[in-house]
């Protein structure tokens, strides 16, 4: 990697905001660089990092990443929880089939209003790297670059398996739910449900065919594809698909010893990926 810039300055406190919606208000938050580590950026303001969380994810559960994320590129990063997330609005029922499209036209354009973000870079976790590059095929002339992090392309058998895995272990660990709950309103009702929406979508039979071929084939922007070499919901062959399905120049980045969340395991090691990428791209 090339040497990352140092932004040694401790950030700011980050500024919360409710996002009103159609469908009910949106949680975000927004991490903005010290001053100095924002003049030494040089040219001015840099797009914001857009984080993206995964199936059982908020804002809080992204832990101290964005923070790091933020000193580490000298950018604005911004995170919020999916309706029915995190400290979000509730919502019924199962997602629909296309929710990870779906992202591109209701939580983003209403997050971008709120906040004035004109360009951005597109920053996503396993499903949330999906909506990710929903995203940055969406805007085509503001995604500035598009990062995954243990994206899925498709449904493997290993996917299928994993979260399988993962639901017989709600099951035998009650204990597992009320923990979950402590990010989800405090609800174990609500526990329930963001554990429904992961388990129920992916696991149906309809949902089976789905992929990110179309979405990623109008992704113009420079692409990294971070994925662990452990990772237990996807194999190589996902980030190789992301990269290969790209309409832009694309890279893979395989994460050696890390599993499904290395961005939790290696916050900063992944940060200093992110913004060795970054720097490279505002380079070119």
């Amino acid at each position: 990697m090339a040497a990352m810039e140092d932004h040694d300055t401790a950030i700011p406190p980050p500024q919360d905001a409710w996002i009103a919606t159609p469908a009910g208000r949106l949680f975000s938050r927004r991490w903005s660089p010290a001053a100095a580590a924002s003049q030494a950026a040089g040219s001015g303001p840099r797009a914001p990092i857009v984080l993206f969380h995964d199936s059982l994810g908020c804002v809080e559960l992204w832990r101290d990443f964005p923070a790091v994320l933020c000193q580490a590129t000298g950018r604005d990063v911004i995170a919020y929880d999916r309706l029915g997330f995190g400290r979000s609005d509730p919502r019924a029922g199962v997602p629909p089939p296309d929710f990870v499209a779906e992202e591109a036209a209701l939580g983003l354009p209403a997050l971008r209003a709120h906040w004035g973000v004109g360009r951005f870079v597109a920053l996503g976790h396993s499903v949330g790297g999906g909506m990710a590059a929903h995203c940055a095929a969406a805007a085509p002339g503001d995604c500035e670059a598009l990062v995954t992090i243990a994206a899925q392309a498709c449904v493997e058998a290993r996917t299928l398996q994993g979260i399988r895995e993962a639901q017989a272990q709600f099951a035998a660990s009650p204990g597992q739910l009320d923990r979950l709950a402590r990010y989800h309103g405090g609800s174990t009702e609500r526990a329930r449900w963001v554990l429904s929406a992961w388990v129920d979508r992916w696991l149906d039979p309809a949902f089976a065919g789905w992929s990110l071929q179309g979405a990623m084939a109008r992704v113009t922007c420079p692409v990294l594809a971070l994925h662990g070499e452990r990772d237990e919901y996807g194999s190589p062959d996902q980030p190789a698909r992301i990269a290969h399905w790209a309409a832009g120049p694309a890279q893979v980045c395989m994460l050696p010893g890390q599993a499904h969340s290395p961005h939790r395991e290696q916050p900063a090691a992944v940060a200093a990926r992110v913004a060795d990428f970054l720097a490279r791209t505002q380079a070119n």
